[in-house]
């Protein structure tokens, strides 16, 4: 029998009653703290101030802990679990320190995966119990954006405007580690003026995978391939995914092969409003 954790949340004006199992629909105007990634502070940085229009335009205060610096998932995932531990106390002290907060939201699946389910881990492995309880209180709070727009805030409709053909791809992390499974999908189908093509072989990996795609090239090379061939195969103009790190990725094979087909973040899709599909 599954058992359900319940935590209390205190803002600056209600208590929320919260469950790991089944979060809870809020109807009132939230704090949301900005978990921005390092993808979006050097490289991406629409995939973020696209997720604070879009919460902003919902009726939420978005806040931002402003020591917030890389999470540690990549020095997890390539073996540096001592050099991460470090990163995750900084990332705890990063978010209990900052402006008050009742959800953290991330434009990445990868990364509030490593928050979930790497966090704790590396502080209890190396004997902190104190931190990894920490750790696990903040990860209780941490959502990729689809999850919080619709099993948080409830909303599948955000009122995009989008007039493209688009594919999505759904990325591993948020597909096997966080099991969004058709959250994006809900939230695409409800932009006006956007015709959602499925992609085929869809559950499959681009090829990324942090520092696989160095380590393994040629393997990820060919992963990245087949990718690709199926995103052609769509006739979309644009392939949009939920991780920024992905679509950098399938960005560069696509842009060496001239195809002409671009690759949006779904938070600039759900926060595009302009019939020009223009994100202004």
């Amino acid at each position: 029998m599954r058992t359900t954790k319940v935590y209390l949340v205190w803002s600056d004006h209600s208590a929320l009653l919260w469950s790991d199992h089944s979060p809870a629909r809020l109807e009132y105007p939230m704090r949301i703290a900005l978990f921005a990634t390092c993808l979006a502070d050097a490289l991406f940085p629409e995939s973020a101030t696209s997720t604070v229009r879009l919460l902003e335009r919902l009726g939420h205060e978005v806040v931002f802990p402003p020591k917030q610096t890389c999470c540690g998932q990549m020095h997890v995932n390539t073996g540096y679990q001592a050099e991460a531990l470090p990163l995750v106390r900084h990332h705890v002290e990063a978010f209990e320190r900052g402006p008050s907060w009742d959800v953290a939201v991330a434009p990445s699946g990868s990364c509030v995966g490593s928050v979930r389910h790497q966090h704790a881990m590396v502080a209890r492995r190396y004997g902190d119990e104190s931190l990894a309880t920490r750790a696990e209180e903040v990860a209780s709070r941490t959502y990729e954006l689809s999850e919080l727009l619709v099993d948080v805030l409830g909303v599948t409709d955000v009122g995009a405007y989008y007039p493209h053909r688009v594919t999505y791809h759904p990325t591993c992390h948020s597909l096997r580690m966080l099991r969004v499974a058709d959250k994006p999908l809900q939230l695409l189908r409800a932009v006006r003026g956007m015709t959602l093509i499925e992609l085929p072989a869809a559950e499959s990996c681009c090829g990324f995978g942090g520092t696989f795609a160095l380590k393994n090239s040629e393997t990820s090379t060919a992963m990245l391939a087949d990718k690709m061939g199926n995103v052609l195969s769509t006739g979309a103009e644009v392939c949009s995914a939920g991780d920024s790190s992905c679509l950098m990725h399938i960005g560069g094979g696509l842009s060496r092969l001239r195809s002409g087909v671009r690759t949006v973040h779904l938070a600039e899709i759900l926060a595009s409003t302009e019939k020009i599909g223009s994100n202004a």
